[in-house]
């Protein structure tokens, strides 16, 4: 399949070399309507609740289960506390964590007092190599 042929032309060299000026175009700023509103201000104590309708906070804590209280001794405060579920599962995560960063900082030192010797040794040679190498090299220069 053949490549479609565009037309196409070619404009004289004096419109090339000296080009028609025109005008500057002038664009006026947009203007638009907004929309408007007059307050309407009540009064608080005209307003009425109809029989039946509850309010947000009511509808809002309908749905969720009651959290048991428990009076803290000596005040008047009432605290809510959680599930037994909620509070195992807090419990057992928070054992858990503690137990593995302990045995991972126990592991860490272990590993620390196994491998210093060793890496220790292993840049005492290496170190040994390059000043070798570049002591031999001077010489021969």
């Amino acid at each position: 399949m053949d490549p479609p042929v565009l037309p196409s032309f070619r404009l004289p060299d004096q419109v090339l070399s000296n080009p028609p000026t025109l005008p500057r175009p002038t664009l006026d700023a947009p203007a638009a309507d907004l929309p408007s509103y007059k307050p309407i201000l009540v009064p608080s104590n005209a307003l009425m609740v109809l029989e039946g309708t509850k309010s947000e906070k009511q509808e809002e804590e309908e749905g969720r289960p009651q959290p048991k209280e428990v009076q803290i001794p000596w005040t008047n405060y009432r605290m809510p506390v959680p599930e037994g579920e909620i509070m195992v599962t807090a419990a057992t995560t928070a054992a858990i964590s503690v137990a593995a960063t302990l045995t991972a900082t126990s592991l860490f030192k272990q590993c620390v007092k196994v491998f210093k010797p060793i890496l220790m040794q292993l840049a005492k040679r290496i170190q040994k190599k390059l000043n070798g190498n570049s002591t031999k090299e001077e010489p021969s220069g």
